[in-house]
């Protein structure tokens, strides 16, 4: 029973995808005498957490009551005052939680809290499936950097492009629709300036039958030589673009991309190019808890090389377009052994039609 209330709570939380970051995805529901008679989840940044929605939600006296939330309730002022002192003031009798918060601001007290007010409390219910869905709230709230995912999309063959440059389309229209679910979920979207030079993106989201949020445009440009007529420095959006560069970019050139309302990161140099740890470590303190990295090969071998990289999506088309030249997901230098070969855990493999989707997590070297 508490596997298919906690259930129906991480179907609530998944509503919030895209609208709470930097916050967490939480659903909560309200059980008594086991029928459900309140449900609620956060709906975004900044409002009602989603104890206080079920409460707000609940068909009848929750006096005695069981709740189901995703996350442990917290125990501080924030945004919102406390949510265990809410259920505490409802007088609910049990409370079941999926996951502890990581937050080192709650860390256990909230449960506490609920236990020496004589509420009875399960934690651990579906551990695994809330961890999953908080993976960036978890990085970012421990550690205050963004959580990376490197998406690529590449033939059957490996060539994200043909030995002439095209691109476009190597995948099918239902994987490029999920692709922007995920900019919908991040915070930022990150590519390199030859991917502008090439194909000159305007790195929106553009969902179906949904207004969806468009991620913060990070370009990495050492030199700053970004075109100033590019869609990405001309955007329809509100989300901002940030340049990163370092000291090799012209003083004059920053200026005209400050006059764009770019905003300017200057890294030091790290092999002749941006610091990408540095980089992200900044992008971290401005609040931004999530990066999906869309670059080139040289972009994507420099971030699996300076380890920021947390995820990779992989999508592969069952088409063969050869070509010695045609560049893969990842160049650069390249790994000398397969020994040393950068490796994935946990895969999962889903299918668009005909495209095959493979996701997995950095393994950790020893």
């Amino acid at each position: 029973m508490n596997t298919k209330y906690m259930e129906r709570a991480i179907e609530l939380a998944r509503k919030g995808i895209g609208y709470t970051k930097p916050n967490p995805l939480v659903g909560a529901v309200i059980v008594k005498e086991n029928r459900i008679i309140g449900e609620g989840y956060h709906h975004y940044f900044g409002g009602p957490h989603a104890e206080v929605n079920a409460f707000n939600n609940a068909t009848e006296d929750v006096e005695g009551a069981t709740m189901y939330v995703t996350l442990e309730p917290c125990s501080h002022y924030g945004k919102t005052p406390p949510c265990a002192n809410t259920i505490v003031k409802n007088k609910v009798s049990k409370v079941v939680v999926g996951m502890m918060d990581p937050n080192p601001t709650v860390a256990g007290n909230g449960i506490k809290f609920l236990k020496q007010n004589g509420i009875d409390v399960v934690t651990g219910i579906l551990k695994d499936e809330v961890e999953n869905l908080n993976e960036i709230f978890i990085k970012y709230i421990t550690s205050k950097v963004p959580f990376t995912i490197l998406k690529t999309a590449m033939t059957l063959d490996g060539k994200i492009a043909s030995y002439s440059g095209d691109s476009k389309w190597i995948t099918n229209e239902e994987s490029r629709s999920y692709v922007h679910e995920i900019r919908h979920r991040v915070s930022s979207i990150m590519i390199g300036v030859n991917t502008v030079l090439a194909d000159n993106p305007k790195l929106t989201t553009r969902l179906n039958n949904v207004k969806g949020i468009d991620p913060i445009r990070i370009i990495v440009d050492t030199t700053a030589k970004i075109p100033l007529d590019s869609n990405v420095l001309n955007p329809d959006s509100k989300s901002k673009t940030i340049i990163a560069t370092t000291e090799k970019a012209n003083k004059e050139k920053l200026k005209a991309l400050k006059e764009k309302n770019a905003e300017i990161i200057i890294t030091p140099l790290k092999n002749s190019k941006v610091d990408l740890n540095y980089l992200i470590k900044k992008l971290g303190e401005q609040g931004i808890d999530s990066i999906l990295l869309e670059g080139g090969s040289t972009l994507n071998y420099s971030a699996l090389k300076e380890g920021i990289v947390d995820k990779v999506i992989s999508f592969i088309a069952p088409k063969i377009i050869g070509g010695t030249n045609a560049k893969t997901p990842v160049g650069g230098h390249g790994i000398e052994h397969i020994t040393d070969a950068i490796t994935l855990k946990d895969i999962q493999i889903s299918r668009f039609k005909e495209d095959i989707m493979l996701q997995g997590y950095l393994r950790k070297r020893e």
